[in-house]
């Protein structure tokens, strides 16, 4: 399954699409006030990645092992000590509601912990590289 974002940024316009497998619409992320570039940065990004990715995942791995929930809280966190340079000490939390027991909770948490994909991209170290510019497709 492809996943992919499209950006494209001008004088005080900044927009942002996201698809998966074929599936696009829109991000909203204004531009900076300074009309160059978006309102929020990639390490904003990266963060709420890892936190929706792990929210999602959550939801997911409930309904895998049969674990009843009714919400979640996620927040990640990372030091970037300098341009250029990449994250350092990348943490996240999460809480549950939920009424199953405490031990069913815990599990959930770290199957979805073993399981989350973007969790286990950074993780990886997977490889990023600059390749020749193609248009999006619509």
């Amino acid at each position: 399954m492809e996943i992919s974002a499209h950006l494209r940024d001008r004088a005080g316009e900044h927009e942002v699409r996201v698809s998966t497998a074929g599936n696009t619409r829109p991000l909203v992320v204004g531009a900076k006030a300074g009309g160059r570039g978006g309102s929020i940065n990639g390490g904003e990004l990266l963060m709420a990645a890892l936190a929706t990715c792990y929210c999602n995942d959550l939801y997911r791995e409930a309904d895998r092992l049969g674990i009843a929930i009714d919400g979640c809280e996620v927040t990640a966190t990372a030091m970037f000590d300098g341009i250029g340079q990449p994250a350092q000490s990348i943490t996240y939390a999460a809480k549950v509601a939920s009424s199953a027991p405490p031990a069913d909770v815990e599990h959930l948490l770290a199957e979805t912990d073993r399981r989350a994909e973007i969790h286990n991209t950074v993780r990886a170290g997977s490889v990023v590289r600059r390749v020749a510019w193609r248009e999006p497709s619509a």
